[in-house]
């Protein structure tokens, strides 16, 4: 990262972002081209070095084809602040805190697995608790990412560091 000063590499930090996005964008190869989309998600830290992301979509997809291919990916989410308007345009911006990471897809098959990933992702989007069915389960494909490798940025407005 170019700009050290705005690094964050505690998991306390990084948390802190992820509880403010609601979206993650994966970033997947599709045979030598990008392919990109926004999605809801959950997550948790099974320890300090590992962040675990969760996702649910349907069955079948371009999505899903390309993850059977090539299960490695890039994830970004952000959070934006104020635009920052100075004198000078060309310092113009915003305030803001991302989370960008590298990792691997995994397919859920245990039904029970499968329940509590979409409890994890239900209660980052909604704050409330949830418990799914099997048969709830069974309706959609449930994938994590498992990274080890993430950090987060922040650039603060000057007088809230």
């Amino acid at each position: 990262m170019r700009r050290k000063d705005r690094e964050i590499k505690d998991r306390n930090g990084i948390e802190e972002i992820i509880l403010q996005c609601k979206t993650c964008h994966l970033a997947m190869a599709d045979n030598g081209m990008p392919y990109v989309i926004p999605m809801n998600f959950g997550y948790r830290f099974p320890n300090d070095e590992t962040l675990e992301l969760f996702f649910h979509s349907a069955h079948e997809g371009k999505k899903i084809e390309i993850l059977n291919r090539n299960k490695k990916v890039c994830f970004e989410m952000a959070f934006e602040g104020e635009p920052v308007f100075p004198d000078v345009p060309c310092r113009s911006g915003y305030y803001f805190a991302s989370v960008i990471g590298y990792g691997e897809v995994s397919f859920l098959q245990d039904t029970a697995e499968k329940r509590e990933a979409l409890s994890v992702l239900f209660k980052h989007q909604t704050g409330k608790d949830a418990a799914f069915t099997d048969k709830e389960a069974g309706s959609v494909c449930v994938f994590k990412i498992i990274s080890t490798d993430f950090t987060g940025k922040r650039k603060q407005k000057p007088d809230s560091q």
